[in-house]
């Protein structure tokens, strides 16, 4: 049985290793749409129907709960793939709410009404894409009210990453935080809404300073699932657990075992 987590590339590899830590016993089906990545310079119907085929390749593969590991296809395709309905049986969950709530000091599955809290004042590091959507305040205003969020779209964070080049996605840190605090001087907490940013976590937080809480999302999906999984345990799904991609299996395989360090073997989708 085997729960999918999907990513337009490798960022999703950090909710999927918090998700196997959280869910030993649980077998996880991970597919990274390489050959299309980054989702985050696209325009949303392109996420939308790029999201759409991934998902229904993963329900293919025997996964009744697909995770949209990726912020920009949680943001872009998420609800209009709830709204316009799902096959009997499939669900499909995104990446917000669980960050949401720990900002909100909700505890899992909180729905009441919008709520003063004490953080006010918030910076978002996300995708062109997931800024432009403005998913992550529609999501907070069902939560939270009087909070104030500064969005910096941090174009080149991902591709750098993907590529490898260290120096590079540091350098352009550094610059979407300096960009970030020209607009929001003091923010109070930080959001890293991409699951590949994770992976620069102490560049975020030296270049914002020891005061700013950095929230990022693999430890905390990856409790979401265990709630929700308990919740819902017929969700586990039929398939087997492993590694897809729609791009070169071999390079993808090269660079997943550097991010995870630990051996990695994709196989084509």
């Amino acid at each position: 049985m085997a729960v999918g987590i999907f990513d337009s590339g490798l960022g999703g590899l950090t909710v999927l290793n918090a998700a196997q830590q959280r869910l030993p016993d649980v077998d996880f089906l991970y597919f990274g749409d390489n050959a299309h990545a980054p989702y985050g310079v696209r325009d949303a119907e392109d996420v939308f129907q790029l999201t759409r085929r991934a998902v229904e390749t993963m329900w293919a593969h025997g996964c009744d709960l697909v995770i949209l590991a990726c912020n920009t296809a949680s943001a872009a395709a998420l609800r209009r793939m709830q709204e316009g309905g799902l096959p009997p049986g499939k669900r499909v969950l995104g990446v917000f709410v669980p960050l949401i709530e720990a900002l909100t000091e909700r505890q899992w599955g909180d729905n009441s009404p919008p709520r003063e809290v004490d953080v006010k004042h918030v910076a978002l590091f996300a995708t062109p894409a997931t800024v432009a959507s403005r998913a992550f305040q529609r999501e907070l205003a069902f939560r939270a009210i009087g909070v104030d969020v500064e969005a910096q779209s941090c174009g080149g964070v991902v591709d750098a990453i993907e590529d490898g080049d260290e120096i590079l996605a540091e350098a352009l840190v550094r610059s979407h935080v300096d960009a970030l605090k020209r607009k929001m001087p003091e923010p109070q907490a930080a959001i890293l809404g991409c699951t590949h940013y994770p992976l620069m976590e102490d560049c975020f937080q030296k270049a914002l300073g020891p005061d700013v809480k950095v929230f990022s999302q693999g430890e905390l999906v990856a409790e979401s699932l265990a709630h929700y999984l308990d919740r819902h345990p017929d969700m586990m799904g039929r398939g087997a657990g492993g590694f897809l991609t729609s791009g070169d299996a071999t390079r993808v395989s090269d660079r997943a075992t550097q991010f995870l360090r630990r051996e990695i073997t994709f196989a084509a989708a």
